[in-house]
């Protein structure tokens, strides 16, 4: 398939997991990328492989949570014409108990996962309205259903799903459409090395496990490239499931 030729397409979290992924998978269908990460190493990773597949990506250092980067992505996709797509995959996760959840670890994820998630569609959407183009953030399972050692995490993800519908319903006369994916039990680079409280009850792990075991950031990246594309058309304002059972 090529959904994506002649277009342009933004990809945070684009250095790794799902992100990386979803960078890959766009680029192979035709598409040009800005992979946009705060690990270096990473991006210029990705945008070579995809560059020795045949895609076409850029590379762009970006922390979500820092004033003004938002606006220099989307400026850069620019200078190559029209944004197509956003696909907002950046975020980090750290587990400890509730009342145990440092004042300043609560405010970090909030402000990468939500705030950060919020100026990057803050700075997109005018983009995105003349393109009559797509809106992709990165929910979770954390966001329908709650997640042990993850309230700050899960209180992130909440806001982006509502975020998301907010922006679905605001914007769609205007041409826009805004989905949010909620993966769960998926293989990435954010879980490794997640320390767990002293007194985790680790039953509680059946809660956050699929019924068909963990799988790989491809299988989210299809699901983006069809929301991404024509293919979504109909679909806005939803949360895609893709937990292999888990909320069933």
């Amino acid at each position: 398939m090529k959904r994506f030729e002649n277009k342009n397409v933004l990809v945070t979290g684009a250095g790794s997991g799902i992100g990386r992924a979803a960078a890959q998978r766009i680029a192979a269908e035709g598409g040009r990328v800005l992979c946009a990460d705060i690990n270096a190493k990473g991006i210029d990773a990705v945008v070579a492989e995809i560059a020795e597949a045949g895609g076409s990506a850029e590379a762009m250092v970006f922390d979500l949570s820092r004033e003004g980067d938002a606006e220099r992505s989307v400026a850069k996709v620019r200078e190559w014409g029209q944004l197509d797509a956003v696909v907002n995959m950046a975020g980090i996760l750290r587990f400890a108990n509730a009342h145990e959840t440092p004042l300043d670890v609560w405010q970090q994820i909030i402000n990468v996962n939500l705030t950060g998630t919020f100026m990057l569609c803050k700075a997109a959407l005018p983009s995105l309205i003349e393109s009559k183009g797509a809106l992709i953030n990165a929910a979770s399972t954390a966001s329908l259903k709650g997640l042990p050692w993850g309230v700050a995490y899960g209180a992130s993800k909440g806001g982006v799903l509502a975020l998301t519908r907010s922006i679905a319903v605001e914007y769609a006369k205007r041409g826009v459409r805004a989905n949010c994916v909620c993966p769960g039990d998926i293989q990435t680079g954010m879980v490794d090395g997640l320390a767990f409280p002293d007194d985790a009850d680790f039953s509680l792990l059946s809660r956050i496990t699929s019924l068909s075991g963990a799988k790989g950031p491809d299988v989210v990246a299809g699901v983006i490239a069809m929301l991404a594309s024509d293919d979504g058309t109909h679909i806005n304002g939803e949360e895609i499931r893709v937990d292999g059972g888990m909320l069933a």
